[in-house]
């Protein structure tokens, strides 16, 4: 892990596993946990409250973030403020728009000035950022979830907004920036070199965390190697014929015919 002791962005891992949840929470370097509607409908989550208090029973010593899933200002509060009595460690995330577009903005606001620590989530654009940061309180802790990966994923190159990103919240000292949907080890050292407090990466990438700083020599020969080992395992064969009689008959170079 010395990679990651050099490191100051913060690693939350996002998941709806409880299995997973559980086992990463015995790993020091994982700082918080993050989940979603999308996340647990696939993970086969039938009962939203019945998990997320699980969730918060299992990691009752870092930061979880549940989302509100209202569509209306005044439910979207009511859920929030719900969700706020299940554990003193859950962060409420509350999506930047509804679903026709209105920006969250109210709810923003409610919230943040009574305390309830929130994570705003699906942001992808310098406007939204600034009018977050209007209305957070300034002494209200929160998060500010730009979902990098899915900027990328339009072609456009998410470092430079994550940069400006950070210029702009630095109005709010108690809010965090957070790097959302990575899509490969890289990202975690771009979150860290434009000032992102937190990155959430996936069980998947994050078993990618030991190739951190290997040598490329040493990545290239193993991954010759796991080549090698698949296709004897598989036991593939090629049937080459007289062409291996007259290769052995050529110089060590090999000229093929």
């Amino acid at each position: 892990m010395s990679v990651l002791d050099n490191l100051s962005v913060k690693i939350f891992a996002d998941g709806a596993q409880l299995d997973d949840i559980v086992s990463l929470h015995r790993q020091p370097f994982i700082k918080g946990f993050t989940t979603n509607p999308t996340l647990m409908r696939k993970a086969g989550v039938t009962d939203y409250e019945a998990f997320g208090r699980a969730v918060l029973s299992a990691v009752p010593d870092r930061p979880v973030s549940l989302e509100v899933f209202a569509d209306d200002f005044a439910t979207m509060i009511a859920q929030a403020k719900a969700i706020a009595r299940w554990g003193a460690n859950v962060n409420i995330k509350i999506p930047v728009t509804t679903t026709d577009g209105t920006y969250t903005g109210p709810v923003i606001r409610a919230l943040s000035r009574n305390r309830v620590t929130i994570n705003v989530t699906a942001v992808m654009t310098p406007d939204q950022i600034r009018r977050i940061a209007e209305d957070l309180a300034p002494d209200a802790p929160a998060i500010v979830s730009v979902f990098a990966g899915r900027i990328a994923d339009s072609g456009i190159d998410p470092v430079p907004l994550m940069l400006e990103a950070s210029e702009i919240l630095a109005t709010r000292p108690r809010a965090e920036l957070l790097w959302a949907s990575p899509r490969e080890i890289l990202n975690l050292i771009q979150a860290d070199e434009a000032g992102c407090h937190i990155i959430t990466m996936t069980p998947d990438l994050l078993a990618k965390i030991p190739s951190l700083g290997k040598s490329l020599d040493a990545f290239s020969l193993e991954t010759v190697r796991m080549f090698h080992r698949d296709a004897a395992t598989a036991g593939y064969t090629i049937d080459i014929g007289d062409a291996g009689a007259s290769v052995h008959r050529e110089t060590p170079e090999c000229t093929i015919p």
